[in-house]
């Protein structure tokens, strides 16, 4: 987990993370933070383990970790931010250690993880999967504007 830990000290993570971070501070819904970024990662590695897929540890990480650092542009400019992520992406992993192969492969799944996918167990549907699956909506006080549930949907916080 070398290259993991390489991203996590890069000065472009850091810079576009701080971004996000200056971009949703009056925000009420999840952030898009290291703390997202590292949920993601988890639960997508657990996603893969589960499905028995072949897929390296650290491509999931980067992937997870990545996935959202072109949030703060989409605030700027309403431009899809996983295009933007994907657009970014690559510049980290490649000074990170990346092949461009392993480039490819983390790119795509950044790019379509907004999308869900009907098709076999690939990088991108984890990465959507555990995106979704990743929030906690359970604790969440804005869960009622929350456009992921329609009004059938939300639950009821106690507390």
């Amino acid at each position: 987990m070398e290259r993991i830990n390489k991203i996590l000290i890069h000065l472009k993570y850091i810079d576009y993370l701080n971004r996000n971070f200056e971009s949703e501070k009056t925000r009420v819904f999840c952030h898009h933070d290291l703390r997202h970024a590292i949920d993601v990662s988890r639960v997508a590695y657990i996603l893969a383990l589960e499905e028995n897929l072949n897929i390296k540890k650290d491509l999931i990480y980067a992937a997870g970790l990545l996935h959202d650092i072109g949030r703060w542009q989409e605030y700027l400019t309403g431009m899809d931010h996983a295009l933007i992520s994907a657009q970014f992406a690559p510049e980290i992993l490649k000074s990170c250690g990346f092949t461009p192969s392993e480039e490819n492969i983390i790119c795509c799944a950044i790019r379509n993880h907004r999308k869900e996918r009907a098709q076999n167990m690939s990088l991108d549907r984890i990465l959507y999967r555990s995106d979704k699956l990743s929030r906690p909506c359970n604790e969440c006080l804005a869960i009622h504007q929350c456009k992921r549930f329609s009004p059938r949907e939300k639950p009821k916080l106690h507390y």
